[in-house]
């Protein structure tokens, strides 16, 4: 297989559901796990060992291989490469990821690469995934499990920056540590910078020479998060253009001389019968994803509310992350009567009065400016093109 060929797609359920993943290795190697009990606890060491013979592991060997969406992975997800075979397709490569909700980590639960294909970077491109997958879905940690054994497993984890967290000396038998078998846990970290200061961040108005990097922070910020690539970076080119863009209220956050955050002002209507109320909207907000999480996008968010506050704005209603924007004032707009240019409510379309009875005091439905909608694909493809964009991929997370 040439790499420089390969694509990683989406495995549907409904297609690859039990496909058997014909796990086989050998090794001479295994790590030995040794627990011992002293007075004040225990002593634990792993170490690295050479075995009397090799050792050989093979699906035929277990009662239940490794499959592809098992029934107690409600939630996985697949991906693979697929080679055209004679009669069919044939699955050369494969990973699957499965959320653990109540602990925010994102599973690891298959990753296979078939022998006659491996040391090429395609378990890497593979891993990738699943990483950019954890970073999407802002999971604190991505885990799996191996066995002390796979020495050539745990060699590539380590390569990948995965640590191990736990060990299991009697999930696969009574007899683990005796066949050089224990189940070893490890857990990938996403970097996280740490919180940011007012002091550290510069908030100020986008320039003209600022233009490519606003618009290269919010296609990083973007891509794949929502839709396979995304549009945000054209929208913000296309609303420079228009009346209805705020450059005045806008904001790029800058950090030791690198913009690494943006916000989008611009306006919008309130309608009621015979009435119209102009508003805000803004959209995009967002940080560099090695940004994400360190409180930049709060900061541009408290600063411009500040100032159109100033500026006279009775209220600002969005289409944002309902986990997100209730911690700095954002409400649903059913609360202020407010419903789409549709007359629709869920729980990501929110607002925020400036003023007393700013939304409230008029209600009605919400129009927004038509650059929006006006996105057509073949000019943001065109568009797209001015940038270095990583590789388009279906996530789980996606709209659509």
């Amino acid at each position: 297989m040439n790499t420089t060929n390969y694509q990683i797609v989406p495995l549907p359920k409904e297609q690859w559901k039990d496909t058997v993943i014909p796990m086989r290795y050998t090794t001479e190697e295994y790590y030995d796990v040794d627990m011992k009990k002293v007075p004040d606890g225990y002593d634990i060491a792993i170490h690295k060992c050479k075995l009397d013979k090799p050792i050989s592991h093979y699906p035929e060997e277990y009662d239940f291989p490794d499959k592809l969406y098992q029934e107690h992975w409600e939630k996985a997800y697949a991906w693979g490469i697929v080679e055209e075979k004679e009669g069919g397709r044939e699955l050369t490569a494969c990973i699957e990821t499965c959320p653990e909700e109540w602990s925010n980590r994102l599973m690891v639960t298959e990753l296979w690469v078939h022998e006659k294909h491996r040391r090429q970077g395609i378990g890497h491109a593979l891993m990738s995934v699943a990483k950019q997958q954890a970073v999407l879905e802002h999971r604190r940690a991505v885990i799996l499990e191996t066995q002390s054994c796979n020495v050539g497993a745990i060699s590539f984890y380590h390569k990948e920056g995965f640590e191990p967290i736990g060990f299991d000396t009697c999930c696969y038998s009574n007899r683990d540590v005796e066949r050089k078998e224990v189940r070893i846990d490890m857990g990938y970290f996403p970097r996280r910078r740490q919180k940011v200061t007012r002091g550290e961040v510069v908030i100020r108005k986008e320039e003209p020479s600022d233009y490519h990097k606003t618009e290269e922070v919010v296609l990083r910020a973007f891509w794949n998060k929502h839709r396979t690539g995304c549009n945000e970076h054209f929208l913000v080119h296309r609303m420079r253009q228009s009346d209805a863009y705020l450059p005045g209220l806008s904001r790029v956050a800058v950090v030791d001389g690198e913009i690494v955050g943006v916000i989008c002002y611009s306006k919008a209507w309130l309608r009621n019968g015979g009435n119209t109320k102009e508003i805000l909207v803004f959209g995009p907000l967002c940080v560099a994803p090695e940004w994400q999480g360190c409180g930049v996008g709060g900061l541009l968010l408290e600063e411009t509310l500040g100032l159109a506050r100033e500026a006279g704005y009775p209220g600002v209603v969005i289409f944002g992350e309902p986990d997100y924007y209730p911690r700095y004032g954002f409400q649903v707009c059913s609360r202020f009567g407010i419903s789409t240019a549709e007359g629709k409510n869920f729980d990501a379309f929110m607002g925020i009065e400036l003023e007393e009875n700013g939304l409230s005091g008029i209600g009605g439905r919400f129009y927004i400016p038509e650059f929006f909608e006006d996105l057509p694909e073949e000019e943001n493809e065109e568009f797209t093109k001015g940038f270095q964009a990583p590789p388009r991929q279906r996530f789980p997370c996606q709209w659509d």
